[in-house]
């Protein structure tokens, strides 16, 4: 059952002690929503990766939960190093790890997660955010703003390669 819009959601910064709640989220997100999307070998080899919660995005700071009625309903944050381990640009903000658990999508969680993430973002001197979206995603990104800027993947362990759409926002 999903939750209507009258519902808040509240943004706060997340803690290591949300770790295992998020690789939770994380798992029942992707599994849910990226189906259709993807080849079913491609979830299964990228979803022991992809839906763990990273440490360092925690500790960063810039890191956050969104809760519904107190509830961990989504997580996301932004960065100024891009995913894998290529080199930033400056100026550049890099969206990181936006999930929202499927029985609360499409009731503003993940927007309210991406305007929290722009809007510390832009304070802190960033000119545009670019978002590695998923496949099923990418709707949800255009709604925003985002524009598409090119095919791109995430390089995961292994030599797995979970195909991408890079895109953009100017903030």
């Amino acid at each position: 059952m999903s939750r209507s819009m009258t519902h808040t959601v509240t943004i706060r910064q997340a803690v290591s002690a949300d770790t295992a709640s998020l690789d939770r989220l994380f798992q029942r997100s992707y599994m849910t929503l990226m189906k259709g999307h993807y080849p079913p070998s491609s979830v299964v080899c990228s979803l022991p990766i992809v839906a763990r919660a990273q440490p360092h995005l925690i500790r960063s700071g810039t890191f956050s939960v969104a809760e519904l009625d107190g509830v961990a309903t989504g997580a996301g944050g932004w960065s100024t190093e891009p995913p894998g381990s290529r080199p930033g640009t400056r100026g550049t903000g890099y969206l990181r790890h936006v999930a929202v658990d499927p029985a609360h999508a499409r009731n503003g969680v993940g927007r309210s997660l991406v305007e929290n993430a722009a809007r510390q973002a832009g304070e802190s001197g960033i000119k545009q955010l670019i978002a590695q979206s998923t496949l099923n995603a990418v709707p949800f990104f255009r709604s925003l703003g985002f524009v598409p800027i090119g095919d791109t993947a995430l390089e995961l362990p292994g030599g797995v390669r979970f195909a991408c759409i890079a895109m953009l926002m100017r903030l």
